[in-house]
């Protein structure tokens, strides 16, 4: 594709395919290029280098997140829906979780969830540093509870690219996990049952979780 025919809306959404794909790591210009079937230099007329690609593509994929109508549902409902589409955007793009380590990310679609998200605790009745508090504990939840799935999808994707067997090198590690839980009393008494995975939460864990949270947080309403 000629670089006068190509579009930075092109280049965001295909960089966004190859991330979701082959993660952080996994993404390079050529390889980019080669998808949008022109050269990589052609993208660097559009982007001004990979780091500028990522930050586009984290802000665009921040339009996924639900916003809930604050004139159709009460503050609490809205809480909940709203952590529950960003969770469910973090787990279909681990890569985002990964870069947030690397790269402050910012653009109007981030802007237009944490305004959103705002406006969701000042309808419960919070105001000012109130509202800042209880918006910044509902998204460091969610961003904790994918931290470990980001990070599962990250280790596989680099297995992967090394040739090796990521299943196989996974349930190794897990069960020597096993092998030294087996030392302590109650991770003991979980092995051979529903918890035996040792890598796993229970489920409904999010859910539950983040009704504690909400709890607390209608708790302090003045």
């Amino acid at each position: 594709m000629p670089r006068d025919t190509l579009s930075r809306d092109q280049i965001v959404r295909t960089a966004v395919e190859l991330l979701d794909e082959e993660g952080l790591d996994g993404l390079n210009m050529r390889d980019l290029g080669k998808r949008l079937g022109t050269v990589a230099t052609a993208v660097y007329w559009h982007v001004k280098n990979k780091d500028d690609l990522i930050l586009l593509a984290g802000d665009q994929v921040w339009d996924e997140v639900e916003l809930p109508d604050l004139d159709a549902v009460d503050w609490r409902t809205a809480a909940t829906r709203m952590a529950g589409s960003l969770h469910a955007m973090l787990a279909r793009h681990p890569w985002l979780v990964q870069a947030f380590g690397s790269h402050l990310f910012y653009g109007p679609a981030k802007a237009r969830h944490d305004d959103h998200s705002l406006a969701v605790f000042e309808a419960a009745g919070f105001r000012g540093a109130a509202a800042d508090l209880a918006s910044a504990a509902v998204f460091t939840y969610v961003l904790g509870n994918v931290l470990g799935m980001s990070a599962l999808d990250s280790l596989t994707k680099r297995l992967s690219r090394t040739g090796k067997d990521p299943e196989e090198l996974i349930g190794a590690t897990m069960a020597r996990a096993r092998e030294i839980a087996g030392d302590f009393p109650r991770l003991r008494a979980r092995l051979g049952t529903s918890s035996d995975d040792y890598n796993a939460t229970p489920e409904h864990t999010f859910e539950y979780g983040l009704r504690a949270l909400l709890d607390g947080i209608a708790a302090t309403l003045p």
